[in-house]
């Protein structure tokens, strides 16, 4: 039974609960005022309203600042959050990604643009592209490469055609459950997700749903979607997912890999966001192709060794030529404005047939 001292005690630690409420939502509404002066003012300077650099610094200043007992990564979640509320009477950001609701592509867009952002679901990758290139969205999010699978390779291939450049990154840990409309394994005829979600999850479904069909479709989240009209059909998919379409979660986390990343670009026009200052932790990313001839390929790892320039990851794509041609993807570690990755990007470039800088941003943590 609780005493009348401890009823009391809480009473009181609730009043003040309260009056600090008050406190930080005055002080809040004086911050939007504030950023709605740095909007205006930006508006007529005709510089962009959103700074992804600017962004990190105020967290990484509040994150110093901080003595707890709040941690470091809740500040920061805090901080984004009202952040990207007051970029939103500045200028509200479009933002194109995979839907429908509940993918993981969203997740990743609101981590990185915060939920006050405008989000435009697209169908596919593709429809991102697409948009983020017509103005439609003022950027875009797309899927790069997972920890699991590898490359996400259709989003490799737009990049080489797309004026849209990358400004940022945000990696996630993907953990995939089995949603349905009804919480049993029992009876389940169909399972659907992208064709990445169900590569990353095939020893679970061999061992658990030997039978079951599994059936590709555009987006974790459309998997979902569908299950809820069918109750021989499950997903695999998110939490948010399962709670934006009501179903059950039957299984959590069935993916084959415990630590499954998913790498996430942030994509838009030059004239939108021209590319990020150093951070002094980035990542250059480029695509060449070199001409058919022995030592070809070698000859560009050359520059990156002389120079003291580490690569990140090395990809190939064909050309679709039908003369066995191939792109290569190249991360590097480093940013253009060094000096020792100017020079060996400069070599780079007299070596290769095409080159084009897909941008250089920030190394997600």
């Amino acid at each position: 039974m609780t005493q009348p001292q401890q009823t009391e005690a809480l009473a009181a630690l609730r009043v003040q609960i309260d009056t600090i409420d008050q406190q930080l939502l005055t002080l809040l509404n004086q911050r939007a005022r504030v950023a709605e002066q740095v909007g205006e003012l930006k508006r007529q300077e005709g510089s962009p309203f959103f700074r992804p650099d600017r962004v990190a610094q105020v967290i990484a200043k509040i994150e110093a600042a901080n003595q707890g007992p709040l941690l470091n990564q809740h500040v920061a979640s805090i901080w984004r959050e009202i952040m990207s509320a007051c970029l939103a009477l500045e200028a509200p950001q479009r933002v194109a990604v995979l839907g429908p609701q509940g993918t993981f592509c969203e997740q990743a867009a609101i981590e990185f643009f915060g939920s006050a952002a405008n989000l435009i679901y697209c169908a596919n990758f593709d429809e991102v592209f697409h948009a983020t290139a017509a103005g439609t969205a003022q950027y875009g999010v797309v899927g790069m490469e997972n920890s699991t699978e590898g490359v996400v390779a259709r989003s490799l291939d737009l990049f080489l055609r797309s004026p849209v450049h990358v400004v940022g990154e945000v990696s996630l840990l993907i953990r995939h459950n089995l949603l349905r409309q009804s919480n049993s394994l029992e009876g389940i005829e169909v399972v659907m997700a992208h064709p990445q979600a169900l590569a990353q999850c095939q020893g679970w479904l061999t061992q658990h749903l030997p039978n079951a069909e599994r059936r590709a479709v555009s987006s974790n989240a459309e998997g979902a979607r569908l299950a809820a009209s069918n109750p021989t059909w499950a997903a695999l998919a998110s939490e948010r997912a399962a709670s934006q379409f009501g179903l059950h979660i039957v299984a959590h986390a069935v993916q084959d890999e415990a630590y499954n990343r998913t790498r996430f670009a942030v994509i838009c026009l030059p004239q939108t966001l021209a590319m990020p200052p150093a951070s002094g932790k980035d990542c250059t990313s480029i695509v060449v192709s070199v001409p058919n001839r022995p030592g070809a390929v070698h000859d560009l790892l050359v520059p990156l060794k002389t120079n003291g320039v580490s690569m990140t990851r090395f990809e190939s794509r064909p050309a679709k030529s039908g003369q066995w041609e191939y792109y290569f993807y190249i991360d590097i570690a480093g940013h253009p404005s060094q000096p020792h990755v100017a020079a060996a990007l400069n070599e780079l470039r007299g070596l290769c047939a095409f080159y084009k800088v897909l941008g250089a941003y920030p190394v997600s943590e």
